[in-house]
């Protein structure tokens, strides 16, 4: 078997996000995120949905990259308009995305970093959807390069709802919270500590437990700290056919090896 590059044993650790979810929509935002998101559709959790990303369902996950628009298997039309109705309102959809900042809270940012919210020293993309996303439905995290300036003690600005009780409006709803699963290129994490804290449930291989929180920004849980698996050779298998063009190389640096040697 080939040896799996660490930005593949992240994509099988991504999508153990969507197994048991049932019949929702998953939707991948970015090459592993959505990889993870087929690889699950087509092993473990057949009874996922899934979009072309335009307006058809399709009963088949499309490739990543350049491809020809007729290869999709329409299952039924969900243009963007019928979307929120049909999936984000009505929380069948578990979204995997990945922010600039996430606190220790869970909530998230991609809006500005530093200066004030008039005068930001940098700018970004904006709140976009997080505020509605991480009210209405499910939503896990991938992040390419774990450091202390992405897992932050408190995000510069607020662009999805955590579980920081002292943001929380009196007599808000927010039931529908549910952050569930962070995959980094160093662990996989959750929200299960205490008060929803956020723990390492698993280190990739090679990597310990004071090297991930050395390169967090606050104090982290300890789950069971098992090695995160390899993906099979069948799953890579899979995950090629998702990614003809081999996108997937380019998102870690250097697209080292998944178990780390010294």
């Amino acid at each position: 078997m080939t040896e799996p590059s660490l930005a593949e044993l992240c994509i099988f650790a991504c999508s153990q996000a969507f197994r048991g979810n049932g019949e929702i929509i998953a939707t991948g935002v970015g090459p592993v995120p959505r990889l993870a998101a087929g690889l699950a559709k087509l092993t473990h959790s057949p009874e996922l949905m899934m979009t072309d990303g335009e307006a058809y369902l399709v009963e088949q996950p499309v490739p990543i990259g350049p491809r020809a628009y007729d290869d999709r298997k329409a299952a039924g039309y969900l243009p963007f308009s019928r979307f929120f109705d049909a999936a984000v309102w009505t929380g069948r959809r578990h979204a995997m995305v990945t922010p600039t900042q996430l606190d220790r809270f869970g909530q998230i940012n991609l809006s500005y970093m530093g200066g004030t919210y008039d005068k930001p020293k940098t700018q970004m993309l904006g709140v976009r959807g997080f505020p509605g996303n991480t009210i209405y439905h499910p939503n896990s995290f991938f992040f390419p390069a774990h450091s202390a300036r992405v897992f932050v003690p408190q995000v510069d600005m607020i662009s999805g709802v955590g579980y920081n009780p002292a943001k929380r409006v009196a007599g808000g709803n927010y039931s529908g919270v549910d952050l569930r699963l962070i995959v980094t290129n160093l662990c996989v994490m959750d929200f299960g500590g205490a008060d929803n804290a956020i723990r390492v449930i698993s280190l990739h291989p090679g990597v310990t437990f004071e090297e991930v929180q050395e390169a967090t920004g606050f104090a982290l849980e300890k789950g069971d700290l098992a090695e995160t698996p390899l993906p099979t050779a069948d799953q890579l298998e899979i995950i090629a056919s998702l990614d003809p063009h081999n996108i997937r190389a380019s998102v870690i640096r250097d697209n080292p090896p998944a178990r780390r040697t010294a």
